[in-house]
């Protein structure tokens, strides 16, 4: 078995950057709302996982779930953050939303740049039987497209209605991207919605997304019923020539696993267009990715025929796509 440095409850981004004339690996894994980076020549050698500084600390606890490089060097990080949830009174749960933060030092400090996707205003349940969440948005992969014109987030939907659960789309122009606020737009019956601006700050309201993939339960059902896809992990294959998703299938609300599902569709632009999730494991454990094999191009974005299939952080297997 191979294990990612640190411990891991969140998606776990990688990415190469040249340093000193090599080639080396990065890898961010989060746990506790605490990410950290660790670096080697290729996954056999990473080194331990050592926290990372994000100044100012936005409230709660912060995953960062996805990473990407600029030209000029710079990361671009995609972080699942977790605010209590004050509007229910007494509850020691919370609500997951999206920010952004930018590092020029690959990695080890990070400036944010504020949060760039929310719930709608009232769309959170106090009754609710989740062991987490009111409600909210997170739990969330990243990939840029071909052109580096658009960053796209694949995002779980943990919304009060069930007809707007599941796992939802978003994009935002990179050119975007020092400055995300508001800039993101929402999939939703087929167009892409923008945010609202309220006030003179201003707030940011967002749309509630359709889902591309939602099960038959809600979040918030009594535990028996709960049956909700989340969690997608998306990169590109570069054998099938095709972008992949893995996510998974929670049957209850502690998020126990009913199975691992994967999906494909060939371009970004029209969400629609995922294939039916089918599944590749019964069970499983949270946060299912890959990890690519390829020296200077592998990471959990970029992946071939072969590559190595992580859950929480650790890898018993590879992974065989089949054209």
């Amino acid at each position: 078995m191979m294990e990612l440095p640190g411990e891991v409850d969140s998606n776990s981004p990688a990415l190469w950057d040249r340093v000193g004339g090599r080639n080396l690996l990065f890898v961010m894994t989060s746990i506790s709302g605490r990410p950290s980076r660790a670096w080697g020549r290729d996954l056999t050698t990473l080194g331990a996982a050592r926290q990372i500084a994000l100044d100012p600390w936005p409230a709660g606890g912060i995953w960062m779930e996805a990473v990407v490089q600029d030209v000029d060097g710079t990361w671009y990080g995609y972080y699942h953050n977790e605010v209590p949830a004050t509007m229910c009174r007494g509850s020691d749960k919370v609500v997951p939303r999206i920010g952004a933060a930018r590092s020029k030092d690959r990695g080890a400090t990070w400036e944010p740049l504020g949060v760039m996707l929310e719930a709608p205003p009232r769309q959170y349940d106090c009754a609710t039987e989740n062991a987490y969440f009111v409600g909210g948005v997170g739990d969330f992969s990243v990939q840029l497209d071909a052109d580096s014109r658009d960053l796209y987030f694949f995002y779980s939907l943990y919304l009060r209605s069930p007809a707007a659960q599941g796992v939802g789309v978003a994009r935002m122009a990179w050119a975007d991207r020092d400055a995300p606020a508001g800039k993101i737009a929402i999939w939703r019956d087929g167009a892409w919605l923008p945010a609202t601006a309220f006030g003179q700050q201003p707030r940011w309201i967002y749309p509630a997304a359709s889902p591309v993939f939602h099960a038959t339960g809600s979040w918030h059902a009594t535990n028996s019923l709960v049956d909700e896809f989340w969690g997608p992990s998306v990169h590109w294959n570069t054998y099938l020539e095709r972008y992949v998703m893995l996510l998974t299938r929670a049957k209850d609300d502690n998020f126990r696993n009913e199975g691992i599902y994967v999906s494909f569709a060939k371009t970004l632009d029209d969400p629609s267009r995922w294939s039916v999730p089918a599944k590749i494991l019964n069970g499983g454990k949270w946060y299912p990715q890959v990890l690519g094999l390829d020296t200077g191009t592998g990471t959990d974005k970029v992946a071939g025929e072969w590559a190595r299939f992580y859950m929480m952080g650790a890898s018993e297997h590879l992974i065989h796509f089949i054209r």
